[in-house]
């Protein structure tokens, strides 16, 4: 998705003229749209609020569920008005289709349910006292045997065909003593490239470099470090069906060997 994404002419004019009503939908207006939408038949509370998207406790016929909310309208980065994201239905679609994927493929993810428009719904991660904890609010009884199930999470989401694009101790949840990777409305698919994957492999293995450093950035208080480099190259390499990240020495060395 864009940075800067396109309004509809319709939506600016409105903007431009001020003749917009820029207020978000707000609880009653969100638990509204989640019980209209028939995802929950009971919205309990907000349980967590981010910069683009709310989630909900909620329940169908008595099963605890998680609801996220994607905001209809967000501030620009860059300060001043107020923008429409009419991409907002997208970002829950693909969050969606990235929760389906990995979740087929055996990665610890929530259990994506169903989804309309900006809303979607997913397995909750938490019991009756609260919502499991993030990894950056949690201190470790066994932190090195925590991080070996960290990696072994981001690779089993790998090889599900997707990786994730903000990997962090904000977006990694302990539940039931392992670690549940959360928040894969940016994530890359790696399994289907598309016509030119030098540019998605090259794009999934920057965010994995990233993100393992974020992840590495929690570890260090415990001693321990992530070589983020070279974790992300052995998960990408597995995708790169075409040869298409060869490191230039090695193209060298074919050279030389042809001459």
């Amino acid at each position: 998705m864009p940075n800067d994404p396109t309004l509809d002419a319709s939506v600016q004019w409105r903007i431009d003229h001020g003749t917009i009503d820029l207020r978000e939908r707000g609880y009653r207006g969100t638990a509204e749209a989640i019980l209209d939408a028939g995802l929950a038949t009971e919205v309990r509370r907000l349980i967590s609020a981010g910069k683009e998207a709310d989630v909900y406790l909620c329940e169908y016929k008595g099963a605890p569920l998680a609801v996220k909310a994607y905001r209809l309208y967000r501030t620009s980065h860059r300060g001043g008005r107020p923008i429409k994201v009419d991409t907002m239905s997208w970002l829950a679609a693909h969050e969606f289709e990235m929760l389906r994927q990995a979740w087929k493929g055996g990665a610890p993810v929530p259990t994506p349910a169903r989804r309309v428009e900006n809303l979607l719904s997913m397995r909750y991660l938490g019991d009756a006292d609260g919502p499991a904890p993030r990894l950056h609010d949690t201190r470790l009884d066994a932190p090195k045997d925590f991080l070996e199930a960290v990696l072994d999470a981001i690779g089993s989401l790998a090889r599900s065909g997707v990786v994730h694009s903000d990997l962090s101790a904000f977006n990694i949840l302990v539940y039931e003593g392992r670690p549940w990777l959360i928040d894969l409305s940016d994530a890359i698919r790696v399994d289907r490239t598309g016509a030119v994957p030098w540019v998605r492999l090259t794009q999934a293995r920057d965010a994995l470099v990233n993100g393992l450093q974020a992840v590495g950035a929690y570890f260090r208080k415990y001693g321990l470090s992530i070589d983020a480099a070279t974790q992300a190259d052995a998960i990408i390499v597995a995708h790169d069906r075409f040869h298409v990240l060869r490191k230039p020495e090695a193209d060298s060395q074919e050279c030389g060997r042809l001459r």
